[in-house]
């Protein structure tokens, strides 16, 4: 599957953040489409077709980048909602977050995501991370999407 069939949900609720991130995924050679979330509810509601993404239709694989501390619904609840739900609990996810607790390593994986990446605080690091992570999404094979049907995540 090509790189660029994914589509990446960012779910980032800081700006600056959300900005180096894409800046240097594109550097590092991902084209991708990225999609914004800006918090866990708009994150959750992309998944389900809701609010400002009413009538989204999954147009094949996807992939979240998705941060743990974020307002109204954090990372971690929107990470149990999709592994507990048929329709996205095939969807891989990538914790990308400040917080480097063993203790929320530990559980971000219990809960199913794919890979956790703490973000480095410098500049040329989080540079160097975002390449990793290119080299990653070149060579990862990614289900399709599927529509949340009757058994969709939970409201």
């Amino acid at each position: 599957m090509s790189r660029e069939a994914i589509t990446i949900l960012l779910a980032e609720d800081d700006d600056g953040h959300a900005v180096l991130v894409e800046r240097n995924l594109r550097r590092a050679g991902v084209t991708n489409r990225i999609e914004r979330a800006r918090d866990g509810q708009e994150a959750l509601d992309y998944l389900r077709s809701r609010g400002n993404h009413a009538g989204r239709e999954p147009d094949g694989p996807l992939l979240m980048l998705l941060d743990i501390n974020m307002p109204r619904v954090d990372g971690v609840e929107v990470l149990r909602q999709m592994k507990a739900s048929p329709s996205t609990a095939r969807i891989p996810v990538v914790m990308l977050t400040t917080t480097d607790n063993p203790h929320e390593v530990e559980r971000c994986y219990d809960l199913g995501c794919s890979v956790y990446v703490t973000k480095p605080v410098t500049y040329d690091d989080l540079s160097e991370a975002m390449r990793r992570l290119s080299l990653f999404l070149s060579i990862v094979t990614v289900p399709p999407e599927t529509a949340a049907r009757g058994g969709g995540l939970p409201a």
